[in-house]
């Protein structure tokens, strides 16, 4: 049985650290960020053409992400088809909408752009927005578990990358 005492100090623990770490990215100088993301979209560039998924899921940058778009655009003439994740419901999994740079997009509740509409996909591999990760790879995201509930619902699972600056 699990102690409440000990649950409540890991969610005030990782509360915490999220918080930390995402005033941390929102704080870096825009030189800094955009060298992190020029080394981040190198290094992502060449596994997403390793893994060659026919659709690939990835985040509209949110609070300072790295912002896949030109990553994933650039792919696209290629026949890679793309989308976004889209919070249908609380408790839900998320819904993953086609996504091309023309797409009409609108804010969702949380402000995060999402399309106004567009094919549902499922995703052969997901760039999934991180703030940390630990030694088991486990990732420490908003705390919504919107992503773990998504990639437990996806037959077969599509391959998941955890995306952040260090």
């Amino acid at each position: 049985m699990t102690d409440p005492a000990a649950a409540d100090a890991l969610r005030s623990f990782r509360n915490a650290l999220r918080n930390r770490l995402i005033a941390a990215r929102e704080a870096l100088p825009a030189e800094r960020h955009a060298q992190l993301s020029r080394q981040i979209e190198r290094h992502l560039g060449a596994l997403v053409d390793a893994l060659d998924p026919a659709v690939l899921a990835f985040c509209w940058p949110f609070r300072g992400e790295f912002d896949a778009r030109a990553l994933v655009a650039a792919r696209l003439p290629g026949g890679l088809r793309a989308c976004l994740p889209v919070v249908v419901d609380n408790g839900l999994p998320l819904e993953f909408r086609e996504w091309a740079p023309h797409s009409e997009m609108v804010e969702d509740r949380y402000g995060i752009h999402i399309p106004a509409r567009g094919e549902t996909l499922r995703p052969d591999a997901i760039l999934m927005p991180l703030n940390a990760f630990d030694a088991a790879g486990y990732r420490l995201g908003y705390g919504g578990g919107y992503f773990d509930r998504s990639l437990a619902a996806l037959s077969p699972r599509p391959r998941a990358v955890g995306v952040g600056f260090e």
